[in-house]
């Protein structure tokens, strides 16, 4: 009986993800508790139209946090591709075609900060510090610091954030398919494995044939183009984008990422675990305003969710690998 327990829990931690579903059920029953709305539909739609967002740049940041690397870019990233759409759209070009060029635009700022990272040997943490910086002022010097919208019925935008079956989101399937797809990019592909190798012992990567550098700069690519793709639902969701949107995503990104089981050293994550710490997070502001708690709460709860998650993370790692 004692050794079938230790081997169920042996099983248990070895899954990834354990520590943010844990938490995310315990939360989820404590809100309950607190307010008889929580467990609402509306509510709970609300919830995962939060978490879809915000899941979608996790995705990306946690693809990138496997490889050794971090980009805090991303939040003025979220803003940038939707405005090029947006402005591209006011002047006639269609917005499936500005859909893409917005999507490029955020694929060169990745790229840009994948080489900068990879060639000068600057802490990925100040490249894309100073670009977040550099980038949100661009976007408010081209807005004049005023919204960007788009006016007339768009069928392409209601695809990307638009209303779907049950009051749904589109955003929401956007983000279970990118977590499918990475997932098995993840966990399936010679490029997953790559992944996991660089970020784990780069070293040794390098040693046996690996592109290191090349795989970060996929990585950077990627992480950009995702936060591109989620701002790209919330200009669907509201036919708007306002210059400032996306701040303090690429720390939520990364508390979500984290939750979820990354290692800020790299070499250890998954994506379903960065959807899940971006559900937590969603479920933990909406919860909060359901309680009655000041909205200032928010961050405080955060702050003490992240710092949980990265103690129970590291000894879950250490009982896997056995250290």
């Amino acid at each position: 009986m004692n050794k079938g327990l230790k081997r169920l829990g042996a099983r248990v931690v070895r899954f990834r993800e354990i520590g943010a579903l844990s938490g995310l059920i315990i939360i989820m029953i404590i809100f309950t508790i607190l307010s008889n709305k929580f467990l609402t539909w509306a509510n709970l739609i609300g919830v995962f139209t939060i978490t879809s967002e915000l899941g979608i740049i996790a995705i990306g940041v946690c693809f990138l946090m496997i490889s050794g690397e971090f980009d805090l870019s991303v939040g003025s990233v979220f803003a940038i591709a939707p405005m090029v759409g947006a402005l591209l759209g006011q002047i006639g070009v269609p917005l499936i075609l500005a859909f893409f060029v917005g999507l490029f635009a955020a694929a060169v700022i990745g790229f840009i900060n994948g080489i900068l990272v990879t060639k000068s040997g600057i802490p990925s943490f100040i490249v894309t510090l100073g670009a977040m910086m550099f980038f949100r002022g661009v976007l408010l010097a081209v807005s004049g610091g005023f919204p960007i919208t788009y006016v007339g019925d768009a069928p392409f935008l209601d695809a990307l954030g638009g209303r779907t079956i049950g009051g749904m989101r589109s955003s929401g399937i956007w983000l279970i398919v990118t977590t499918i797809v990475f997932s098995v990019i993840l966990n399936r592909t010679k490029f997953g494995n790559h992944v996991y190798s660089v970020g784990g012992n780069p070293g040794t990567a390098k040693a046996v044939g690996i592109n290191v550098n090349r795989v970060k700069v996929i990585n950077f690519v990627i992480c950009s183009v995702m936060a591109g793709l989620a701002g790209f639902t919330m200009f669907g969701r509201f036919y708007s984008i306002d210059p400032t949107a996306g701040q303090l995503h690429e720390l939520e990104a990364i508390a979500s990422s984290v939750i979820g089981g990354a290692l800020l050293t790299g070499g250890y994550g998954s994506i379903l675990g960065a959807f899940l710490g971006a559900f937590l997070i969603g479920v933990m502001r909406s919860g909060l305003i359901l309680a009655g708690a000041p909205a200032y709460w928010y961050q405080a709860f955060i702050g003490v969710v992240l710092v949980i998650s990265v103690i129970m993370n590291t000894r879950i790692r250490k009982a896997v690998v056995g250290e």
